[in-house]
């Protein structure tokens, strides 16, 4: 694996998702992925001190918090999996095999699929909830580095780094039904909480692996 954005994002915390309060009370949480350790930290956030530190597949990357806020999901590039930690205990529920090199991950606004961009193998993993398995795998554009659902869980974008676009899914169904060209090193894409817009940012010239 080369330099470029990765090489200067190692060993450094790369990404983290806020939990609410859980029922009955319980403390709302932040989730940290630790690239080198190969960890997710847990934050109190009443406290802002770490709780539980999680062992997960290596070199976690991006992860997502369920609506429900009862799981996490975190993409693992390295073991090419994706990690599923469970809320109520802090603790990894199962261990999910996908593509190559997974970093981006979002789950359905409804809380039955999560979509993750297989940056080496140019695909998407469908996971269907619950159960956590893979049900689809769905060919995309080169390097897929993030992906995004609109509110109303019927389009997910998907950024393609490497072949300078975005890809759109259309679910039911999870099937590719249109592709946007945008500028070099799409590496992130989000959409507007009216699902009227999608932004992407564009970071890298060259695609990382």
């Amino acid at each position: 694996m080369g330099a470029g954005v990765y090489g200067a994002l190692r060993h450094r915390a790369r990404d983290v998702a806020r939990l609410g309060g859980l029922p009955g009370g319980g403390a709302p949480f932040a989730y940290v992925t630790n690239d080198a350790d190969s960890t997710v930290s847990v934050i109190d956030t009443t406290t802002n001190t770490v709780v539980a530190t999680i062992p997960v597949g290596a070199s976690p990357q991006y992860l997502a918090v369920t609506p429900d806020g009862t799981h996490v999901y975190v993409a693992n590039p390295y073991s090419n999996t994706v990690s599923v930690i469970g809320t109520a205990t802090n603790t990894l529920v199962k261990t999910i095999p996908v593509g190559a090199f997974p970093l981006g991950v979002a789950v359905t606004p409804d809380g039955t699929k999560a979509y993750v961009a297989n940056f080496n193998s140019n695909t998407v993993s469908v996971i269907r909830r619950p159960g956590n398995t893979v049900v689809k795998t769905i060919p995309v554009g080169l390097n897929p580095a993030a992906v995004a659902v609109t509110p109303d869980g019927t389009k997910i974008y998907v950024a393609n780094q490497g072949s300078k676009n975005v890809s759109v899914i259309a679910s039911p169904g999870n099937t590719v039904v249109a592709t946007v060209a945008v500028g070099s090193g799409p590496n992130w894409v989000a959409v507007t909480p009216d699902g009227t817009h999608a932004y992407v940012v564009k970071v890298a010239t060259t695609p990382f692996r």
